[in-house]
């Protein structure tokens, strides 16, 4: 019984899937970090730029290109 419980122990089989579990649990807490850290400057920079473009006034009329006798 100890000898299997020893070869149980020194198999390597499941070391790739913990590897990667940590590697991806690793790069999503990344991902969260960056979000939380640039995700106000976002929302502060496209709130100015929507104020802008609200405020932009937009002439249509062509007036200007008629020819004036």
């Amino acid at each position: 019984m100890a000898e299997r419980i020893i070869a149980f122990l020194r198999t390597e089989d499941g070391a790739v899937t913990v590897d990667w579990v940590v590697l991806t649990a690793a790069l999503v807490g990344l991902a969260i970090a960056v979000v939380a850290v640039l995700g106000p400057a976002a929302t502060t920079n496209s709130g100015s730029l929507n104020r802008q473009l609200e405020n932009h006034q937009i002439s249509t009329d062509f007036d200007h290109l008629a020819p004036t006798d």
